[in-house]
């Protein structure tokens, strides 16, 4: 599927399945809404409309379904109608799987997803995922053919009127965010060479580079879709090689912080450069709000699972509020400990101000490896750090899947002058506090 065009338009049109090649998606009471007289034109003549009723009469997610409406040209497919508290309501990660294997196959195919306006950006996000950028299977070399997937919105519930061109535009430029993040991942390390780098701006290593790769797709959209806020993103990239300069067992490294580290794991590389990243951010474009995002630890899939990316902070309101974008936009995410005055003792050093890793693995080894980033801004800072480690949710099985853009355009949405962004966003000022809050630091900086 790496050489798929997607394309998001308010209508898709009429056409024969056999010429173009259908998958209608929804929850299964959401697929009842639609009149025959919105899908005849996409069906006919293969399906009558006793077809398409019996088909959905049939239908018993549990937790999806599907019926083939006509061959293999023609499908409905029914999410979960239900989901748990801790999951989305748009059950993204359910809709993704059904497009893999529902979609059929075709040089020009069409997703006509049904919901309600609320998962709309959700939905997008999760689309995209299932049409992965990056490929180098030697059929696919040889396939010249452009192929396109054409999408198309039905409404449901409250505005259940046509998708604007704006919400089109915005689907366009988060979508395309996840879809680059995803191909960075993908990309072996061999090919992100300096002359790829001029190509892609971003260097990283497999999988590795999840974190910097989800801030470069979603800083990308951020600004295509009129980010109004002071938003940096720095990006905190090494390469984890051994070579005369490699880090070794027992060093001692002077980090930007001004504390010094003493190196007991060699593989506890990445929180190196993550401090002294917060602390550029601090000190030198003196951040009021510094988020961090980073595949940090193995333990994290073991601490909130493989869907839910884990989130440390020292704001309450923040810690509710990533919970709230994850569930809105589909990229989940579930708190970990943040106790510092009980763990970072974990840290401690003879001959350092601290190590690198932690002394009893047991310990909610994720929770420490965030508390070790925000030592270096230190745990009296006044202003709202927040850490995402998505080491698990950042892939699934082989393939990258482009997590974190559309849950940093989500909680940063408020800030942005997109409709839609406002719609998925959880945090914002109501006017009066919106001026407060500029009265107070007329140069409010946010940082990813």
């Amino acid at each position: 599927m790496a050489n798929v065009g997607l394309q998001f338009q308010a209508s898709a049109g009429d056409a024969d399945p056999q010429n173009r090649p259908l998958l209608l998606l929804g929850q299964l009471h959401h697929l009842h809404r639609v009149p025959w007289s919105h899908v005849r034109g996409k069906l006919q003549p293969r399906v009558t409309e006793e077809l398409w009723q019996a088909a959905l009469a049939t239908l018993n997610p549990n937790p999806t379904d599907s019926c083939p409406l006509y061959l293999n040209y023609a499908t409905v497919a029914a999410l979960p109608s239900r989901v748990s508290r801790h999951n989305s309501p748009s059950a993204a990660h359910f809709l993704t799987r059904l497009v893999r294997t529902c979609l059929p196959p075709g040089a020009q195919r069409c997703i006509l997803m049904v919901c309600e306006q609320s998962d709309i950006f959700a939905s997008a996000c999760a689309l995209a995922r299932a049409f992965p950028l990056f490929t180098h299977r030697s059929g696919a070399s040889r396939r010249s053919e452009k192929r396109t997937v054409t999408v198309e919105f039905f409404l449901v519930g409250q505005d259940n009127g046509p998708v604007k061109v704006s919400t089109l535009q915005c689907l366009v430029t988060a979508t395309e965010g996840v879809r680059l993040a995803a191909r960075i991942v993908d990309t072996p390390c061999n090919e992100m060479n300096t002359d790829i780098f001029l190509e892609t701006t971003m260097p990283g290593m497999k999988r590795d580079c999840g974190g910097a790769a989800a801030i470069l797709g979603a800083f990308r959209a951020a600004i295509k879709q009129g980010f109004k806020d002071n938003l940096h993103a720095v990006f905190c990239l090494a390469e984890n090689a051994v070579g005369p300069n490699a880090t070794r067992p027992d060093d001692i490294h002077l980090l930007y912080s001004g504390k010094t580290v003493e190196i007991n794991n060699t593989d506890a590389e990445g929180r190196l450069v993550l401090a002294d990243g917060v602390s550029y951010a601090c000190k030198d474009l003196g951040a009021d709000i510094i988020l961090d995002m980073a595949t940090l630890t193995g333990a994290q899939g073991i601490a909130t699972g493989k869907y839910h990316a884990a989130v440390l902070t020292n704001s309450a309101e923040w810690e509710a509020a990533c919970v709230k974008a994850g569930r809105k936009c589909g990229d989940l995410v579930h708190p970990l400990v943040y106790c510092p005055e009980l763990h970072f003792s974990e840290f401690t050093s003879a001959v350092a101000d601290m190590k690198n890793s932690v002394a009893d693995r047991d310990n909610s080894p994720s929770s420490c490896a965030g508390l070790f980033i925000a030592s270096h801004i230190g745990f009296d800072w006044p202003g709202v750090w927040v850490h995402l480690d998505i080491a698990a949710p950042v892939h699934a099985g082989e393939r990258a899947t482009g997590f974190g853009v559309a849950l940093l355009l989500a909680l940063f949405g408020r800030a942005s002058e997109d409709p839609l962004l406002n719609l998925v966003s959880p945090l914002g000022w109501e006017p009066a506090e919106q001026e407060a809050a500029v009265g107070r630091d007329s140069k409010r900086r946010r940082l990813v």
